[in-house]
Formats: structure tokens, sequence, C-alpha cells
């Protein structure tokens, strides 16, 4: 038997079937659940950033003990002492520390210039530089590297390591801020060319130049001058001693801008 109700037409079953908009009490719970999670989570990450910090600074060395005086063992010399111990090669360290009045303009000269051309103009970091190192290493799609002014890599030959972490990059830059802090710019020099790695077990430029030259450094040339420190950013691969090629031309390089003629 035929039903009296008419038939729905389609329109009017679709209508039937949609609700119609979302309340908009129903978007603004969504969200500000979303904001609430959100800022749960920067909550979260800003509390562990703030833990790790909190535990770097705590860990920090103190410093002030570097006013006078000479560290008797660096970081750097402690790890190529275990390197060579696990080649079975023990290595026997030449370290000898001399005042800066006795390290000739000229040696102060080359090695700020190759290493920290502005170092009397920054507190512990030069912007400039890192900000063409970090774009440099952006578009050859690689790590940061250099851009470590004089003070950062004595932070980090007395108390750190070479190798390269986010967390290390922390440390040094706290450790390089609390050297700038305590100590005046010529004892950061004076300590930077006495510490610094300048060979297989070779730490300073009294060290480098009896080693290299067999002179005392007060007695080096300029040419001398700039062989060391172009040894500087690699010490163990390209030194007088290994006379590469990659040494040769820094050597000129250094040469050239610090005493203007080749």
């Amino acid at each position: 038997m035929a039903s009296d109700e008419p038939t729905p037409s389609p329109d009017t079953r679709a209508s039937r079937d949609y609700a119609g908009p979302e309340p908009a009490s129903g978007a603004r719970t969504r969200f500000r659940r979303w904001v609430r999670w959100l800022a749960l989570a920067a909550g979260v990450i800003l509390l562990l950033f703030a833990g790790c910090f909190g535990a770097v600074v705590l860990t920090l060395p103190a410093v002030d003990n570097l006013r006078s005086g000479w560290p008797q063992r660096t970081s750097y010399m402690e790890r190529r002492e275990q390197e060579a111990e696990g080649r079975g090669q023990p290595l026997a360290i030449d370290y000898r520390p001399v005042p800066l009045s006795r390290i000739p303009a000229d040696v102060q000269r080359a090695v700020l210039v190759s290493e920290d051309a502005a170092f009397y103009g920054h507190g512990g970091f030069d912007w400039f530089e890192l900000r063409a190192a970090i774009a440099e290493a952006w578009r050859d799609r690689e790590s940061p590297r250099g851009a470590s002014t004089i003070t950062q890599q004595l932070a980090r030959n007395l108390y750190l390591s070479p190798e390269r972490s986010l967390f290390r990059k922390l440390r040094e830059a706290l450790i390089a801020r609390r050297l700038e802090r305590e100590l005046s710019k010529q004892r950061i020099l004076e300590l930077y060319l006495n510490v610094i790695e300048l060979g297989p077990g070779i730490f300073g430029v009294e060290a480098g130049s009896r080693r290299y030259f067999g002179i005392s450094i007060t007695g080096v040339s300029r040419l001398q001058a700039a062989k060391l420190a172009a040894t500087i950013p690699s010490p163990l691969r390209n030194n007088p001693h290994t006379d590469t090629g990659r040494h040769r031309w820094r050597t000129r390089l250094v040469y050239q801008r610090a005493f203007g003629t080749s």
C-alpha cells in the first residue's frame, strides 16, 4: 500500500544530512586546546634548555688562577698523550713558556694577522667573521669552520678538545667570556702564544722555534715568525718539518699580510 507521505527530493535528503556550519564555540575550543599544547611544549623545551645551560655553567672552570704563572698541563696536551699511548707510541711534551716581553713583536703580529686580526677590538667573539663563516657553511652545505678568536682557541686548548659539537661550542663560548672578563688582553695573548699546539708534542712558540729552527723565539726572523703562525691551523699535518704545499702557501699569505712584502 503506498504511503501518503511525499517522497523527499534529493535536495531535501541532503539538507537533513548536513548539520550546518560548526558552531564558532567549537572551533574556538579546538584552537585554545592547540595553543595550550604549544605553550606546554615550548615551556618544556625552555626548561630543558635552561637545565642544560645551568649544568654547563656549573661545570665551567675557574680562570682566575691564570692571572699569573703557567698552566702545568692543558687539555690538548693530555689528549695528545692519550692518543699516542693508544697507538703504543708515548709522546714527550715540549712546553717552554716564556713571558710576552720575550716574544718578538713580529711573532705577535704574524699570529694576530693569521688567527685574529680584530683581537684587541672584540670581547671574545668576532661577530663579522662568525657571520661570514656561517654564510660560507650554508652555501657549501657543511658545518661552520674557523671564525674562532684567539680567546676561543685559548679556551679550547686549555680546557676542551678538538671535537666539533654544539655542547663543546657552548662551553667554549662561555669560557671565552670568562677569560675576557678575568684577564687582560695582553695576558690572554701571552697564554695563547705559550700553549698553542705547533706540532706533534710541541706547544708554544718557544718550543716551536727551538724544535723547527734550533733557536730561541727571541731570535727568529720575520719569515720564521710567519712559518710558526702558518702552522697553527693544522699543526700535525702542515708545519715547517712537513713543509707541505699548504704550509708554504699559508706562510706566504701570513708574511704578506703581516709585513707587506713577499
